[in-house]
């Protein structure tokens, strides 16, 4: 049986663990692992950066000989296939461990039950559960990409107390402070793709880098325009490749020279379809597009078309709202445009996650209640 003495505690510890690897690690998972015997600590470990050893790997080697009747504590199911490194099971099996808890199983084709399966089957003791809640808070983006081979869309926006994302003229920085601002670059340093459309390309001709997070991502995020028509001109930082890579995805529409000018300037350009309605790329295509590419989660900055777009399509996973105690009235521009639902109960619904206050500004952190948002 696992160790009674603080499995919470121990699982906790292993998230903790986890958590600090999410942004060496993607594709693959950011995973903990702590291995506990007689009540203490003897091993533990992360998922190191692709190529690397498993949390479960770089825990049972600090443990060494002390695993042996030994519990684990892993959030994600370990693996039982042979990949860039061999299956964590096998490791498990040879080092002694006698039981083994795990927070939550893992979608990925390859694995999906076959770990835990594996475990029980050779006489280890698996219990599942566990900090579940909690796991899959965390590993969310992975878990949506392993169910259903997309990226997981995070929409961020920065607006005032009344919803909106610009004044009247257009204008629009600095709705919030320096530190939700700074707070923005954290989450870009957690994704692994920044979406914009061409609409707010042209108008603000953005980074889009994680240029101050406190703990800087393995690589900097692929910046990714959408541009069904061959709008945004290929200059300025977005096409400045030696910061960060570009992708542009546009439709065969957009004129030749176009597509050569962004090409020269060392993006890389894909064709997809355009949307179902004929206004813009099409959105669900983008996700999956990014999902082949390894992108777990795409942090999506566009203006109000854009999210608005995303939104009526259904595919917004997670809203991170910046709001400002500022109120830019009627003719402000609304943060989600498109047509409007017609009574409440036609709303689209999200879940409180977290609010937090920043400086003069509050971070809301919502999820999507859709129906198949699985992993969110």
């Amino acid at each position: 049986m696992a160790d009674t003495t603080r499995p919470t505690e121990l699982m906790q510890r292993a998230l903790v663990l986890g958590d600090a690897a999410r942004r060496r690690t993607p594709p693959n998972p950011w995973v903990g692992c702590v291995i506990s015997r007689d009540g203490a600590i003897v091993g533990e470990g992360a998922t190191e950066p692709p190529g690397g050893p498993h949390a479960e790997v770089v825990a049972l080697a600090a443990a060494g000989d002390r695993s042996r009747g030994a519990t684990a504590y892993v959030t994600l199911e370990p693996c039982s296939h042979h990949a860039r490194t061999g299956p964590c099971t096998e490791a498990i099996l040879a080092a002694g461990i006698e039981c083994v808890v795990v927070a939550v199983e893992d979608p990925d084709p390859r694995v999906r039950g076959r770990g835990i399966a594996h475990l029980r089957e050779a006489g280890v003791t698996v219990e599942v559960g566990l900090g579940a809640d909690e796991a899959r808070r965390s590993l969310a983006p992975y878990l949506h990409h392993r169910s259903t081979g997309s990226a997981s869309c995070l929409v961020k926006t920065a607006t005032s107390l009344d919803g909106r994302v610009a004044a009247a003229d257009g204008s629009s920085q600095w709705i919030t402070g320096t530190a939700a601002r700074a707070d923005a670059h954290e989450l870009r340093a957690d994704s692994q793709a920044i979406v914009v459309g061409s609409g707010t390309a042209l108008v603000d001709r953005p980074t889009l880098t994680a240029r101050h997070a406190c703990a800087p991502a393995a690589r900097q995020p692929r910046r990714v325009l959408l541009d069904a028509h061959g709008r945004v001109p290929a200059d300025g930082p977005l096409f400045d490749t030696t910061i960060a890579p570009t992708l542009v995805l546009t439709t065969s529409v957009a004129a030749a020279p176009a597509l050569e000018a962004w090409r020269a300037a060392g993006a890389e350009v894909e064709i997809i379809e355009p949307a179902p309605d004929g206004v813009g790329v099409h959105l669900g295509v983008v996700l999956e597009h990014l999902g082949r590419e390894g992108v777990l989660q795409a942090m999506v900055e566009g203006g109000p078309t854009l999210h608005g777009a995303l939104l009526v399509a259904g595919l917004v996973d997670r809203v991170v709202a910046y709001v400002a105690g500022a109120v830019l009235g009627p003719e402000g521009r609304a943060t989600f445009a498109g047509p409007s639902p017609r009574t409440l109960g036609e709303a689209r619904r999200f879940e409180l996650l977290d609010a937090r206050v920043l400086g003069p500004d509050v971070r809301l952190d919502y999820r999507s209640t859709r129906a198949g948002a699985e992993g969110t």
